[in-house]
């Protein structure tokens, strides 16, 4: 029986979308480390150096020792209210996101948010003389979750949710309410925190202005994320170029490319720029395109239904 609820779980997380499995992913470490507690509680084993193990510590020297906790922290809870409040933040808003955007952006955005959070986070502590005396640590996935609700509400700021008793509201100022109480609610205590958050956002708006010049900024780690997967899946791999190159013709007059590589059709369109183009018509409408990202999607649709 064991075995067959193992492999349900198993097959959920297999068939669900990204969105669901990040938050599939904070339930069951939280899950995790409350039964370790509580084991840890009843042998008297000390739980706060339990947790050292997941969380990030503002000692650098520490974080050396234990690399594996730049990736650990933000995904890691151990108190109910903050995992409840982050998971409902990250479905509503993430939902939004993903109308527009792709898993894989989504992935990104999350791990560049706590990321942002952690080098601001280290950064105060190591440098400003508020936190010369002080020791810290950062766990949870706040950072990363605010830079996702702060890019969607930047790149939709209107989009409408009908709320309980409000009707319809802009996400704008859904958004600017919930940040509001996750900057009312910090702890002074840990001031770490709050400048995490902070930063956070700050990536979060670096996404949404960036993506609306057409420029995605989780593609370089979602490419390396791609790199080492297929290392371990044994998938042929290569690494793309970020910006092309202009090769200079051959003498038949013919633009000329890398030895076996294969002509790419003139009319290709990527998914990346695809979803930019649908976002955008999404927002403000198909006569919001310029010339050239009709003539994109005109293409894009053409080779679909060849």
């Amino acid at each position: 029986m064991a075995m067959a609820l193992i492999d349900d779980i198993k097959r959920t997380y297999r068939d669900s979308s990204m969105l669901v499995r990040i938050i599939f992913i904070n339930s069951a470490v939280f899950l995790i480390l409350r039964l370790l507690a509580f084991g840890a509680m009843l042998f008297n084993v000390d739980v706060v150096g339990m947790l050292h193990w997941v969380d990030l510590s503002s000692d650098c020297s520490v974080v050396l020792r234990r690399p594996w906790t730049v990736v650990t922290f933000m995904f890691a809870h151990f108190d109910f209210w903050p995992i409840l409040f982050n998971m409902l933040w990250l479905y509503w808003i993430g939902r939004i996101f993903m109308e527009f955007f792709s898993p894989k952006q989504l992935m990104g955005l999350y791990l560049l948010g706590g990321w942002g959070g952690m080098a601001f986070f280290l950064l105060a502590y190591n440098f400003l003389p508020a936190f010369a005396e002080a020791q810290g640590c950062l766990m949870g996935s706040s950072a990363s979750v605010i830079a996702i609700v702060v890019a969607t509400a930047l790149y939709v700021p209107d989009y409408k949710i009908g709320l309980l008793f409000l009707g319809q509201v802009s996400l704008k100022w859904i958004a600017l309410a919930g940040l509001a109480f996750i900057v009312l609610s910090l702890d002074v205590r840990n001031p770490g925190g709050g400048i995490a958050h902070i930063s956070a956002a700050l990536v979060g708006v670096w996404y949404a202005l960036r993506i609306k010049r057409g420029r995605d900024i989780t593609r370089p780690l979602n490419t390396a994320i791609d790199f080492v997967v297929g290392l371990f899946n044994g998938r042929s791999w290569r690494l793309p170029e970020f910006k092309r190159r202009k090769h200079a013709p051959s003498p038949a007059g013919q633009p000329s490319r890398p030895a076996g590589q294969a002509a790419t059709p003139p009319d290709t369109v990527s998914e990346e720029e695809l979803d930019i183009i649908l976002g955008k018509i999404k927002v403000a409408g198909y006569d919001a395109l310029t010339d050239e990202e009709k003539d994109k999607l005109f293409k894009a649709s053409r080779r679909r239904t060849v």
